[in-house]
């Protein structure tokens, strides 16, 4: 008889390795939320509001169902401050530290890996650049509860320590959780919009986390190589401007509304003002009154979330450097010029076409979960314009909420988490993770051009 030989299993593709770490670490999350000693109340939490949970904090969202103080214990908060950590940086990023720590060095498939989940696949020293994300969060992560503990140690007293390490990893994590619930349920940083320190230490924290850790290794690498990359300038530049230009769209649409700003000083309005820009960015915070917003406003914020924050940050969205391809695209396309040229560099086309796939893909996503959240809670209450605020917000992983959440029932709760997971693993890399790979001779074969008229 003939000897059979058992198949060599082909390893799987980083991208689905790392969207399979996401949902393990969500999967164990949802266990450890649902179990009785993760509530105030010692009772089992359901398990769709534990999926949709762990799925929030996973995915640094900031949706919520319960608000965190009042519905979770201490090892309830725990659970999701380590879940806002590891889904910020990634599960393969962590793997790969202590991997680095422990002396064991990494294989070609572990270095793909690491170099995918980090979003820098144009660097070669991935050992450096792990390396860098830890110390970059820490010291951030570190400085930002330091200066928080100023604020809430006096007020709070030992409480103070992990109110502010909880509010500094979820800024930097771009999560928008928090744990002042005591002070009003789904209160956020409201009570705080005219203390300075708390508002530029948590809008530098969510800034430092947006810009992504392709930046900050190559500003801490700016004093051998006295230059930034490309990537690094259109991030920089494109989150300044979108910083700036939503702060003023803000003032301006809320300056005399009765339900925000009206009754605040000048002086307050600018604060909130910028801090909302910042927050629109993926990271869930407000200082004022999401749903009392006007629908002007909110239509800025969803534009402003859906664009989100960097590649390679704790942040979502289809990412800055995404819609400035585009944007540059379409004027390249109207000067008549064959390439898209950004800072006097040409951008290569497969980046053109990746670009366009992330925009029309992340759409038709946010179409979807919109149609059907409003739909499915029109009896509940649910507007159209909230409806679309709420998914963008879940898809954008930002977690500002118009109130549409705490009127979603069972089904729409596990859409906006299946948004939320889309939009933190990329709507491309979860189609490549699950697409059956194409045979080789189809992809060498040639084939005919074709013609179709657009415009």
């Amino acid at each position: 008889m003939p000897v059979l030989q058992h198949a060599k299993l082909k390893p799987m593709k980083p991208m689905r390795t790392i969207v399979l770490s996401f949902l393990l670490v969500i999967s164990v999350g949802t266990l450890l939320l649902s179990l009785p000693i993760s509530s105030k109340a010692r009772e089992c939490t359901p398990f769709i509001e534990s999926f949709f949970t762990a799925t929030s904090a996973t995915c640094v969202t900031g949706l919520v169902v319960y608000d965190t103080y009042t519905h979770w214990s201490i090892f309830g908060q725990v659970i999701i401050l380590l879940l806002i950590q590891i889904g910020g940086l990634g599960l393969v990023t962590f793997t790969s530290f202590f991997n680095f720590i422990i002396g064991r060095k990494l294989g070609l498939r572990s270095i793909q890996l690491a170099s995918e989940n980090a979003n820098s696949t144009g660097f070669t020293d991935v050992k450096a650049l792990v390396s860098a994300i830890f110390k970059i969060s820490v010291f951030f992560e570190t400085i930002g509860a330091i200066l928080l503990m100023s604020v809430f140690v006096p007020k709070y007293g030992p409480r103070g320590i992990f109110i502010s390490f909880f509010l500094s990893i979820s800024a930097f994590c771009n999560a928008g959780f928090d744990i002042l619930g005591n002070e009003g349920e789904y209160i956020s940083l409201m009570n705080y919009a005219d203390n300075p320190i708390v508002m530029l230490t948590i809008m530098g924290l969510i800034i430092c986390g947006g810009l992504g850790f392709v930046v900050w290794y190559d500003i801490m690498n700016y004093r051998k190589t006295k230059k930034l990359i490309l990537h690094s300038k259109v991030v920089i530049f494109t989150t300044a401007f979108l910083i700036v230009s939503g702060a003023a769209l803000v003032l301006i649409l809320e300056w005399s509304n009765p339900n925000t700003m009206v009754d605040d000083s000048v002086g307050k309005k600018i604060w909130e003002a910028f801090f909302q820009s910042v927050s629109f960015r993926t990271a869930g915070f407000n200082t004022i009154d999401i749903a009392g917003m006007h629908s002007s406003t909110k239509l800025v914020g969803i534009i402003y979330m859906f664009i989100g924050a960097a590649p390679g940050s704790t942040g979502g969205g289809i990412k800055v450097s995404t819609i400035t391809v585009i944007i540059m695209t379409v004027i390249s396309v109207i000067k008549n010029n064959p390439d898209t040229v950004i800072h006097g560099r040409r951008i290569d086309k497969d980046t053109v076409y990746k670009s366009l796939s992330i925009l029309m893909l992340s759409m038709l996503v946010v179409i979807f979960t919109s149609c059907f959240v409003y739909y499915s809670n029109v009896g509940a209450g649910a507007q159209g314009i909230d409806s679309v605020f709420e998914s963008v917000s879940a898809f954008a992983t930002v977690g500002l909420s118009a109130g549409t959440t705490a009127l979603t029932n069972g089904i729409s709760r596990l859409i906006l988490s299946f948004a939320m997971f889309i939009g933190r693993v990329g709507p491309v890399s979860l189609a490549l993770s699950i697409a059956i790979g194409l045979d080789a001779r189809n992809k060498n074969q040639v084939i005919p051009e074709g013609k179709v008229l657009v415009g």
